[in-house]
């Protein structure tokens, strides 16, 4: 018998890759929405990693890997001292933006956290802008820093409009080491064929499971996966900017590649996808689309998912704050996605488990009337049992149009409804929040609730009159897209 000979003729690069890489290098942004929406999300983004560094279970991680560590014009990570390399800069600055679950949100297919390339972004642009002026060029402004992040949002929220990466088991960090890694690479100078490089590392460097975002595992590791995918897409950047061949068929290879391996299966009988499932499908070209349509997460630090339940719990606070003990069940109406991802039974074992869990996120705002970091940590949830027995007392439900409102484009509702019902039989009326107050039907609503959360945040960490500077700086687009990369990054200098 015969062995089978494997055809060695080398493939062009995969199409989905020289999608990616043209509209990085080709595309040229004209949105003023996607523009400000992007420099919103800078301050948010960054009044969310600052806001992290009160929690020494996150700060734990920063720093140089080895103590002592000098890196000339090495990044900086915001609100702190620390310079370091760009690798492990971008690692610190997007486990700082993610910890606390307070950045920006994308719902379709798949979800995310498009900000968290910014650890990337920054982390390169501030070195570069640095190195270019010890060289005597030019330095990088801010306007390429937001003009990067609106590539790596579109990049990271039109591969999760169709493509269920959460469905055969994959963490959506993915998508973030290849956002990250197509957009820095470019801020580095990368050609076409170096950016194709680069991406299909990317996509061949192995993918996080979703393990640690699920009970019984639930836990911290979902809080920096985020920093540990865009850290690692600058890495690749540089070794593919060092002259490293590409992987052509990173996607497409038969057996070996990215499809047959980790997109072929379902994640429930592990039984094959059709052959035509097994690629990715892009419901529109890359634009601005997805910035301009991002969710901020403006009033709590909770899983998008649940937002609109927080706030319907907010408005019930009033009618069923004296009348606890006389709970009888509470009916929480919702959308498929959040059964299937947040909702939760039984002992929550961490912090990480409790801002993962719907009904933990609606009891704490029904209970106390609001929702905040604090409330998730261990002592708050040991010292109020009332928590987990509103939590025994819910019924979660779907409601069908809420899910398919969810997926409609046109809409992108994350709906919610609360309805409690009391032991002698009377119920309060059932609040139904279909938009939170994120999402892009409410800026007008939510861009000064957004503003004052980025006050709130800077004064945690800087003296009055600085965080003035900063807000200042940020609130005039014109002055902050002049400003250089490193100047800027200067003033978030402890």
């Amino acid at each position: 018998m015969s062995a089978t000979v494997e055809t060695n003729i080398r493939p062009d690069f995969d199409i989905e890759l020289q999608k990616i890489a043209d509209y990085v290098l080709d595309y040229r942004i004209e949105s003023d929405e996607a523009m400000d929406t992007a420099r919103h999300c800078l301050m948010d983004t960054l009044g969310c990693g600052l806001l992290a560094l009160r929690f020494p279970e996150c700060t734990k991680h920063l720093g140089p890997l080895v103590e002592g560590t000098v890196v000339p014009h090495g990044a900086r990570v915001p609100g702190t001292s620390f310079r370091l390399d760009p690798v492990k800069a971008a690692w610190d600055i997007g486990c700082i933006v993610r910890w606390l679950d307070y950045n920006d949100t994308w719902l379709a297919a798949e979800w995310g956290h498009p900000s968290d390339n910014l650890g990337g972004i920054l982390a390169v642009a501030d070195h570069l802008s640095q190195k270019r002026v010890a060289d005597g060029e030019p330095p990088l402004l801010m306007r390429e820093v937001l003009e990067a992040m609106v590539m790596a949002h579109e990049i990271q929220g039109v591969l999760a409009l169709d493509n269920s990466f959460n469905r055969v088991g994959l963490d959506h960090v993915v998508l973030v080491k290849v956002a990250t890694t197509a957009v820095v690479a470019k801020l580095m100078g990368a050609d076409r064929q170096q950016l194709l490089s680069a991406l299909s590392h990317a996509w061949v460097d192995g993918q996080s499971l979703r393990t640690y975002r699920h009970a019984p595992n639930a836990g911290s590791r979902k809080s920096w996966a985020a920093g540990d995918a865009t850290s690692r897409g600058v890495r690749l950047a540089y070794i593919a900017l060092r002259g490293e061949m590409g992987i052509p068929g990173a996607l497409s290879a038969p057996q070996w590649g990215f499809y047959d391996v980790l997109f072929s299966k379902t994640n429930k009988d592990q039984s094959l996808k059709p052959e035509s499932e097994r690629r990715f499908t892009f419901q529109r070209e890359f634009g601005s689309y997805v910035m301009e349509n991002i969710l901020f997460k403006i009033a709590f630090p909770a899983e998008f998912h649940a937002q609109t339940a927080c706030e319907a719990a907010v408005t019930l606070h009033s009618q069923v704050k004296d009348r606890l003990a006389d709970v009888d069940r509470i009916v929480l109406t919702t959308h498929e996605s959040a059964i299937r991802i947040i909702s939760k039974s039984g002992t929550l074992a961490n912090p990480a488990d409790r801002d993962h869990c719907l009904q933990y996120m609606t009891a704490v705002p029904l209970a106390f009337g609001s929702l905040t970091a604090e409330h998730y940590e261990d002592d708050f949830h040991e010292a109020n049992p009332i928590i987990d027995e509103l939590r025994g007392k819910m019924e979660v439900v779907e409601e069908p149009h809420y899910t398919s409102d969810y997926l409609d484009p046109e809409k992108r509702s994350i709906a919610n409804a609360i309805q409690v019902h009391f032991t002698d039989g009377s119920a309060t009326d059932k609040v139904e929040v279909e938009y939170p107050i994120g999402h892009r039907r409410r800026r007008a609503e939510g861009i000064p609730m957004l503003e004052e959360k980025f006050k709130r945040n800077l004064a945690t960490r800087f003296p009055a009159g600085w965080s003035t500077k900063l807000f200042t700086l940020c609130k005039d687009r014109q002055a902050l897209e002049a400003t250089a990369v490193h100047r800027f990054v200067d003033q978030w200098v402890i």
